[in-house]
């Protein structure tokens, strides 16, 4: 009889996970020496007089570097609004669909992309895309990393 509820247990553990990985989307591998670059983002924390808590980006030299240069960069779109067509977005390493903060390492690193011209229709499928870098220490001015006047790579 315990053989019997064990294998009961081992057989709804396995099934519930078949299921639940038959809906994680797939993705490809996004990361690259840019990425890496952008991932060592890193905040100062103070506070202020009144208890707030401020959190002011600092950029490492490996990012400070990069800043005002061009680089090419694959990723998933993640709009800010909902809608077919987006002017400006995030760029992340992972799908929109696939939790943000799941797995290991923390947050994966998110770039805010401002399009030269035009719109970018919203797709799941991961796209290129070259802009320039940005470095914004003002976050009322949006992400702390930005790529502005940004163009799609085909």
């Amino acid at each position: 009889m315990l053989f019997y509820r064990i294998f009961g247990v081992i057989l709804m553990v396995f099934v519930s996970l078949t299921a639940r990985a038959q809906f994680l989307p797939d993705h490809k591998p996004m990361m690259n020496d840019v990425w890496e670059a952008f991932d060592q983002l890193m905040y100062k924390v103070t506070t202020e007089d009144d208890g707030t808590t401020v959190y002011t980006p600092h950029f490492p030299k490996i990012l400070k570097d990069l800043d005002n240069t061009v680089v090419t960069l694959p990723g998933y779109m993640v709009p800010f609004e909902l809608g077919r067509d987006h002017h400006m977005f995030m760029l992340s390493v992972l799908p929109v669909m696939q939790c943000m903060f799941c797995g290991q390492n923390g947050i994966p690193p998110l770039v805010q992309v401002t399009m030269k011209s035009g719109k970018v229709r919203f797709s799941n499928d991961p796209f290129k895309i070259r802009g320039k870098v940005h470095l914004n220490t003002n976050l009322e001015k949006g992400a702390e990393i930005q790529l502005v006047d940004a163009e799609i790579i085909k």
